[in-house]
């Protein structure tokens, strides 16, 4: 089996993971979790997210992966049982603490290994199989190598980071922000100092941090590997990068299966990655040690680009009016792009814009506007539109 695996740092960005193509979604509640600036789930979250997910067919992941210190462990074997009881699908931790209160506690759901236990080798994959685990969150800096050498000595179900954020550290193993700012990055507080720019007395400015994460060109090898679970980082990105880079693995792999994945295709859903994200991507440590390609050192543009343009709330196929719910600028006379889980991607100019009392509007230039735009074709709620793309 290959599953997708979106993150979701709140409700609004679990339900648009599994429309635009995610099987599972993964994320963290108020307590315990490695993203604390996220708004995370309550305990009420969760169980509406469980129920949610289970209507349609996909499921959900918790985690409780923080490093444990003891004034961490009030409400543990509580939240633990809690999640046992809502019937989530798998709990994601890293602490041997877990692993066993897990056992002890009889919970009936699927371990996984956080990749903040950075497992590279088979002996320590079976280690933590013998305690429980049913699968690995493979360290980031893993190669191709490791990952087929762990699936054959354990049988252990593998899964592996595939677009996103990379740590500095070895997957997240950082002191950095504890020592610059007293958050500690291994509960939860990352300051993320590994992005700043540092500045030396008469030295030029310079940086630490390397590209982002991007394996769209590796899916076959990995799946060939022994990958059983794709998992995209980003609990705190926004509803548009979720969307966006969710469906782009949705149609690589979908048409990897299917056997009608093209390099023109592959060409496209790259381009379209790298513009969505504000910084560059490389496939990093899969197929060979990175570089000084795959790393920053001086400084680097990071401005976030406005190509979200609306969501779709309805559509009048009588009159072929879309109602757009407005993200960023735009006007009559732009070329845009509608994007979907069930829209075939195509380009439209935009004609006519109207506001709610049907007046014409030469643009739509106010965040979270109700406007009503003439297209050409037909799209659905819950479709993007965004700045149109050159193939």
């Amino acid at each position: 089996m290959v599953e997708l695996l979106a993150p979701a740092g709140d409700k609004e960005r679990l339900e648009f993971a599994l429309k635009y193509g995610a099987d599972a979604v993964y994320f963290g509640g108020k307590d315990f979790s490695l993203r604390a600036n996220a708004k995370n789930f309550s305990w009420e979250d969760i169980e509406y997210a469980t129920k949610y997910a289970h209507k349609l067919k996909k499921k959900v992941y918790v985690t409780v992966n923080i490093v444990f210190h003891n004034d961490d462990l009030h409400g543990l074997e509580d939240y633990l049982k809690f999640l046992g009881k809502v019937g989530v699908d798998g709990i994601i931790a890293s602490d041997i603490l877990v692993l066993k209160k897990i056992q002890e506690l009889g919970i009936r759901t699927k371990v996984i290994l956080s990749t903040q236990a950075s497992v590279l080798n088979h002996y320590a994959a079976k280690f933590y199989q013998s305690l429980g685990v049913n699968q690995i969150v493979m360290a980031r800096e893993a190669m191709q190598e490791d990952i087929t050498k762990i699936k054959k000595e354990t049988g252990l179900e593998i899964e592996c980071f595939v677009h996103g954020a990379m740590c500095t550290s070895i997957s997240g193993k950082c002191i950095m922000s504890n020592y610059m700012t007293n958050r500690d990055s291994n509960r939860g507080g990352c300051a993320q100092i590994c992005r700043w720019v540092f500045n030396e007395e008469d030295e030029y400015p310079f940086t630490m941090t390397p590209k982002d994460l991007n394996f769209i060109d590796y899916i076959d090898e990995m799946i060939a590997s022994g990958v059983n679970t794709f998992k995209v980082e980003g609990r705190m990105r926004s509803i548009y990068y979720i969307a966006t880079v969710i469906l782009c693995y949705r149609r690589v792999i979908d048409k990897l299966l299917n056997h009608t994945l093209t390099e023109e295709d592959k060409s496209y859903y790259l381009k379209v990655l790298n513009r969505v994200a504000n910084r560059e991507s490389a496939p990093q440590f899969f197929a060979k040690m990175p570089d000084y390609q795959d790393q920053y050192y001086n400084l680097r543009d990071e401005e976030s680009n406005q190509d979200f343009l609306g969501i779709v709330k309805e559509f009048d196929q009588e009159k072929m009016l879309a109602t757009i719910e407005e993200r960023n600028l735009f006007k009559k006379g732009d070329e845009v792009e509608f994007i979907g889980p069930d829209t075939e991607t195509f380009s439209d100019t935009i004609t006519e814009i109207y506001d709610e009392e049907r007046n014409l509007l030469e643009m739509a230039n106010k965040p979270q506007m109700i406007i009503k735009i003439k297209v050409h074709q037909e799209v659905k709620p819950g479709d993007l539109m965004r700045v149109k793309f050159d193939k």
